[in-house]
């Protein structure tokens, strides 16, 4: 039995596989303690935690301990001279025309930190070495009275060389017993010491956090006699057994989108789709993501809450616009859709639970493109006197009918999704009407034709289950790590045996740690070298191939990164300029065995034959069709709802959605 849960804002979702069967569940979300909603989950299910031989994990908690500022109490340790690091920052201003602009703050104040004697040069040779009495003397005293839960080091060029940061915290330990301390030559051994400094931060603030949240997750699961693995989702489309996340909580930040992008990714290949744009519409946001030839975009940086976090992540892109999302007005009378949500509490004004202000979801319902009796496969209720009362104000406002303004809000956040699928689509150079869309979410197959015709798509997949996707990618991702190290080299002869040795010494790392974790078999390795013209400020990402690392020449990282910046910057750069080497990425993945078929969980749905469905055209008739009723080879004319135990796909009158043998609807527009 492997058990896959996905903690979202409004809803948590679990996918369960057992051989052949499959269980898919969806109940909702406890923000104040996410790990009950995950409990409630298996509860719903009907599962025995001892029976559970695989449990993979992901939630937002390391990101709202961030966005609210609840994590632990963190000293921040530097050397002389840099104290401030953390709030000089850079020097760019996010918002120019905004006269009260700030920097974000860090989560640590200035008074808890610290400096200490010591001195790298940019090789990693001793300057100055660590003054080690001052060490014992002065810091540890500071560090105890100040009732810290975590320290984070961060000392200047330890990038180069951990051997002073690597003391320092022998030093600390000896003298605080039990106090975490954090390094950022194990978290973020790359070069910009802001960048640095900020993920070394934020990575001690939520550690304590996460900590505390698997050690309960962990007891529970202890006592319900669970015996299985335990593993957590990270934000680069792995995942790590969750002692690994101890060392490096900072990486499982956006588990929860990139677990969606995984199983969508996984679900595709099945019908033979490779180049995807998935749009994750939970109850909160709207995630996007670029794939292309299978594989998603990967960023080397992120931010939260406006600081840098240097740890890689899927390159996905967000928008308030989930199905919480909040429907108001401004100050100018413009209509607008998020980013503040209304959660899973108290959640849409129809869900009935005290809340008032219309949501996204709201609007569905006052459309049409929601049934009250249906939502959630029937198994909860909504209320569309409650939905039309939200939306009166609006209305009255806008000088609309509450029909119409409904209308208005879910066509603003099509905007809002077809906006963000140009970020990273037409804005990098990629044209979308050469991909499949791939819906998922609660929320994201009802609005997935009309986004498909904004962008010109023709063809849109919605997978079985949608709006548990993420739930099934959990189960889908192989085990992950991805590292980087700063190694600047210019592009000479020593260029490719450096290559060579740093992948060597990082494949016999990694072989020992896994195997440490418990996780043997054959791994597969990657390699990719950041590489710039000297004097630029940023890089660019080249791939190596490390099967030909002993035969590869200067000039062919040369022709490499030559191509590489051509496909970005469609020319190859001064003819004779020098290229260096900046940064490696390594990265290992033990795969594994395939998931049984994924198929619509039957949601028995009954009711009228056809409901009435508001459109720009004005009100239509749209029939009703419970999504596990369409069989392999079957298809169903738009307008339709098809409607499935966790989602509901709108289809309007010019579209057709046939299921494949994969079991998948393929959506399509009808030929004149």
């Amino acid at each position: 039995m492997r058990v896959g849960i996905e903690v979202g804002g409004t809803f948590t979702d679990l996918v369960a596989v057992d051989g052949s069967r499959v269980e898919v569940v969806k109940v909702p979300s406890t923000p104040a303690s996410p790990d009950k909603g995950a409990f409630a989950s298996l509860a719903a299910a009907g599962l025995d935690p001892a029976v559970v031989t695989d449990l993979v994990h992901g939630s937002t908690v390391a990101t709202n301990a961030i966005l609210e500022r609840k994590g632990a109490r963190v000293a921040f340790v530097t050397t002389r001279g840099f104290r401030d690091i953390l709030f000089f920052q850079r020097h760019d201003r996010r918002n120019i025309y905004d006269l009260r602009y700030a920097k974000p703050l860090p989560p640590v104040r200035r008074k808890d930190c610290f400096e200490v004697t010591e001195r790298l040069d940019s090789a990693g040779a001793v300057v100055t070495a660590l003054d080690e009495a001052e060490v014992v003397s002065a810091l540890v005293p500071a560090l105890k009275a100040g009732g810290y839960e975590a320290v984070a080091i961060c000392l200047l060029s330890a990038y180069t060389s951990p051997v002073h940061e690597a003391r320092l915290r022998q030093l600390i330990s000896a003298g605080l017993p039990g106090l975490r301390v954090a390094c950022s030559h194990d978290i973020a051994r790359e070069f910009r010491e802001f960048e640095r400094a900020s993920t070394t931060v934020l990575s001690a603030y939520v550690q304590p956090v996460i900590d505390g949240y698997l050690d309960r997750f962990e007891a529970t699961l202890a006592a319900a006699g669970f015996k299985g693995a335990f593993s957590v989702m990270q934000s680069n489309g792995g995942r790590m057994p969750a002692a690994a996340m101890r060392k490096n909580s900072i990486a499982a930040l956006f588990s929860g989108p990139a677990a969606g992008v995984v199983g969508a990714i996984r679900q595709a290949e099945r019908s033979g789709r490779k180049n995807l744009i998935t749009f994750d519409m939970g109850g909160t946001s709207t995630d996007v993501c670029l794939v292309v030839d299978g594989v998603p975009s990967v960023s080397p940086e992120t931010e939260v809450d406006g600081l840098p976090i240097r740890t890689p992540v899927l390159d996905i892109v967000s928008v308030g616009a989930g199905g919480g999302s909040l429907v108001w007005i401004d100050d100018g009378g413009m209509l607008r859709v998020g980013p503040r949500s209304a959660g899973a509490m108290p959640g849409p004004a129809c869900y009935g639970r005290g809340g008032t202000e219309p949501t996204v979801t709201d609007a569905h319902l006052v459309r049409g493109t929601i049934r009250p009796e249906a939502f959630l496969g029937g198994t909860m209720h909504l209320d569309p006197d409650k939905a039309h009362k939200a939306f009166e104000p609006i209305a009255r406002q806008l000088g609309l009918s509450v029909r119409d303004a409904a209308a208005a809000a879910i066509r603003l956040a099509v905007a809002n999704i077809v906006r963000a699928i140009q970020l990273v689509s037409t804005e990098r150079g990629h044209d979308p009407r050469g991909y499949a869309l791939l819906p998922f979410g609660g929320a994201g197959p009802l609005l997935a034709a009309e986004i498909a015709e904004e962008l010109g798509i023709t063809e849109i997949l919605v997978p079985p289950n949608p709006g548990v996707i993420s739930a099934l990618g959990l189960l889908s991702a192989d085990y992950v790590k991805v590292s980087g190290v700063t190694r600047r080299t210019g592009l000479g002869d020593a260029a490719p045996h450096m290559l060579a040795d740093e992948f060597g010494r990082f494949r016999k790392d990694a072989e020992a740690e896994f195997r440490q974790l418990g996780l043997n078999g054959e791994l597969d390795f990657d390699l990719t070298a950041d590489m710039r013209f000297v004097g630029q400020a940023f890089e660019i990402p080249v791939p190596v191939d490390t099967a030909a690392l002993s035969r590869l020449g200067a000039s062919d990282l040369a022709a490499d990164f030559d191509a590489a910046h051509r496909r970005i910057y469609f020319h190859g750069g001064e003819p004779g300029r020098k290229v260096e080497i900046v940064s490696l990425r390594f990265g290992v993945r033990r795969r594994l065995e395939t998931l049984p078929e994924f198929r619509e969980r039957p949601a028995q749905l009954a009711g009228p034959g056809s409901i009435e469905v508001w459109t720009p055209a004005g009100a239509i008739k749209a029939k009703l069709v419970d999504a596990a009723s369409i069989a392999a080879g079957q298809s169903v004319d738009g307008g339709a709802l098809v409607e499935g135990y966790s989602s509901t796909l709108w289809l309007p009158p010019a579209w057709r959605a046939a299921r494949d043998k994969a079991g998948n609807l393929i959506v399509s527009r009808i030929s004149a």
